[in-house]
């Protein structure tokens, strides 16, 4: 039945492009782009960035370093703001990075890092980033539905998204929300892409200009009905609920990893820690890599991973967001934890359960 689907028609894509608007409190211009978020980010960056631009890019985590090679790609001069990965980049810290290079004319950023388990204050940077400015790109993928993100009362410029964590949909399909600021900068880019799949410019102008009466492509069908599936079921919940359920998952797995005693979190201190996934500390001799695949050989579903790269050997990731942001996910993975380090669970579920009761 999904491969005998009725063409998806020009209305029902732009009703959802409206309810990604919405998700993200906006009324600027809604692009949901055909791809994994990688698409949105890098056509955002090649718009915007050009040849005698400066660029300020935060780093936090891999994405922040992904961010920077398409910045000098594009030509532009780039002045990187990196913090450890084990903790976010502070307002002050991006305001002083103005100060020093008052030309920075783009700000690039993530919201939540989930890769290295932390998070960024985005509303008082965007407040620092919209006094000197500068153009602000957001990268919300992990932080869209686990947080509050107010797209349009932050002043962010280019917010980009991904259905595929807390929002519990696709990872095939991703949209960007381009405000007037950013659409004229694009405009006036003669570097920017054109005839490409990387060109927001032709999107703007064969659809959203022409007034989303005709697609310019055929839809990926099936992502595009996965997202719109999501956004209904948020909304159906509640987006305050979602952005809670989420809030009190990442709670309840510090507290309990906290009470195991046999890891740390990455993340030093619980107000920089994201809401979708939790980073742990193996002690010296217990390789991450390793105890993740033994707590898959018990329980292969769990939403366990070691970090990637030079992080793989000391970090693990316990993810929770979309459906496993639940209580019973977060006992169950803490359980498999427990047993695969040879300590008793009963601690960590206690501090779990309490953290969770206390944040919902």
């Amino acid at each position: 039945m999904l491969l005998d689907l009725p063409p998806m028609t020009a209305a029902r894509f732009a009703a959802i492009e409206d309810k990604v608007a919405a998700l993200l409190h906006t009324e600027a211009d809604v692009i949901v782009t055909q791809g994994e978020a990688l698409l949105p980010l890098e056509a955002a960056i090649k718009g915007a960035a050009h040849p005698g631009s400066t660029a300020l890019n935060v780093i936090t985590g891999p994405y922040g370093q992904t961010f920077g090679g398409w910045l000098r790609d594009a030509g532009a001069e780039v002045v990187d703001l990196s913090a450890p990965f084990d903790a976010a980049v502070t307002a002050e810290q991006v305001a002083e990075a103005l100060r020093a290079a008052p030309e920075i004319d783009f700000v690039s950023l993530v919201h939540a890092e989930a890769a290295t388990g932390n998070t960024n204050p985005v509303a008082e940077i965007a407040a620092v980033v919209r006094e000197h400015g500068a153009l602000l790109m957001v990268d919300a993928v992990a932080s869209v539905a686990a947080e509050p993100l107010l797209t349009d009362a932050w002043g962010i410029d280019l917010c980009v998204i991904g259905g595929q964590k807390a929002m519990g949909g696709p990872a095939g399909v991703s949209a960007v929300s381009v405000s007037g600021r950013a659409w004229e900068r694009i405009a006036a880019n003669p570097a920017a892409p054109r005839r490409s799949y990387l060109s927001l410019l032709d999107w703007k102008a064969r659809w959203t200009d022409a007034g989303r009466t005709q697609l310019p492509h055929a839809p990926a069908q099936l992502e595009m009905l996965a997202l719109d599936e999501c956004l209904d079921a948020i909304t159906a919940e509640g987006l305050d609920a979602v952005i809670a359920r989420h809030r009190a998952a990442a709670a309840a797995t510090r507290a309990g990893a906290t009470a195991l005693g046999t890891v740390a979190p990455f993340v030093r201190l619980a107000e920089h820690a994201a809401p979708v996934a939790t980073t742990l500390r193996t002690p010296e001799g217990l390789d991450a890599t390793e105890l993740a695949a033994e707590l898959h050989r018990h329980a292969p579903q769990l939403p366990v991973q070691a970090g990637g790269g030079a992080l793989a050997a000391g970090m693990l990731r316990l993810n929770h967001y979309g459906p496993a942001a639940t209580a019973e996910t977060v006992v169950a993975t803490l359980e498999a934890l427990a047993q695969a380090t040879g300590v008793s669970a009963a601690a960590a579920v206690k501090a779990a359960t309490e953290a969770w009761e206390q944040e919902i």
